[in-house]
């Protein structure tokens, strides 16, 4: 009954399964020796053929086998879906190998390549290149590749609790004499340095303040009598240089430049200064030209 079938399943170690269907006695023979301390003479080894994935999964519990060899008739058999159930049968610690037919040697490579990223995605660790069953695929003229991979001796999702860092008493320092710390209040005064010694002779010279024209003050400023700052001559040139009504109503030029810009005008020109205009044109004056400076 289906108690008899939880005993035995119960009781399996080693687990030899296929998707073929049949397996040659040699196999068998051979994961006796292999796993001998593990499948106890056969006792604890069962052979499962005609396994298809993933419409039926392995009849066994969860982390329940020591050892798992999967022997393939094809190449290209589901990687995916095997290796996740292999991982969810195999015990923690327990080793899982997968043998399978290469048509051609230069396929080794890739086959070794898929197999062990397929195995490392499912959670194994370790995988490596076996030693091969013999008589499986001789007699379909093949040869043969197998892997050995290992699942970690933790399980997915395990917790364990870290052990807590044993807690260090702090150092316990002497405490401090008051009585040793006070100053004498002459000590303090020592260390004063008077604040005069600090300042040179040049910091001591009175600042000579610049000089500024003594000219009168008002909205617009006039050069006095008796100016000495500069002021008049400043005023007599530009008076000199100032434009009449007549150049500024009927601008002529003895050179025939003025009125094309400063950039064509000589050094003495009057119109210095004044934008580009027509000869013979009366000459407007910006704004910013007609005020005075304050």
């Amino acid at each position: 009954g289906s108690e008899e079938v939880v005993k035995m399943e119960s009781a399996v170690a080693v687990l030899l399964v296929t998707d073929s269907m049949t397996l040659p006695g040699k196999v068998v023979t051979w994961a006796i020796q292999a796993f001998q301390n593990k499948a106890d003479g056969g006792n604890k080894l069962c052979v499962l053929t005609q396994a298809n994935l993933p419409e039926k999964q392995l009849q066994f519990d969860s982390s329940s086998l020591d050892v798992v060899v999967f022997i393939s008739e094809r190449s290209e058999f589901d990687k995916l879906n095997w290796t996740i159930e292999l991982a969810r049968v195999a015990k923690p610690g327990g080793v899982v190998l997968i043998q399978t037919p290469v048509t051609k040697e230069d396929q080794v490579t890739k086959m070794h390549a898929s197999l062990e990223r397929h195995l490392l995605l499912a959670g194994f660790v370790a995988p490596e290149i076996a030693s091969c069953v013999d008589g499986v695929c001789s007699v379909y003229g093949l040869q043969s590749f197998m892997i050995k991979a290992q699942k970690p001796t933790w399980e997915t999702g395990s917790s364990f609790t870290l052990k807590k860092k044993s807690v260090i008493e702090p150092h316990s320092f002497p405490k401090p004499d008051i009585a040793g710390l006070k100053l004498d209040m002459n000590d303090d005064l020592e260390d004063l340095i008077d604040e005069d010694s600090l300042l040179s002779e040049e910091d001591l010279k009175r600042p000579v303040m610049p000089t500024v024209d003594d000219c009168e003050v008002g909205t617009m400023r006039k050069a006095c009598k008796n100016c000495t700052c500069g002021r008049a001559e400043m005023e007599e040139k530009q008076e000199k240089s100032a434009l009449t009504a007549n150049q500024l109503n009927n601008s002529q030029s003895a050179c025939g430049s003025c009125g094309l810009g400063d950039a064509f005008r000589c050094s003495s020109c009057p119109y210095k200064g004044i934008p580009p205009f027509k000869l013979g044109e009366k000459v407007s004056l910006p704004g910013m030209l007609l005020t005075a400076d304050v």
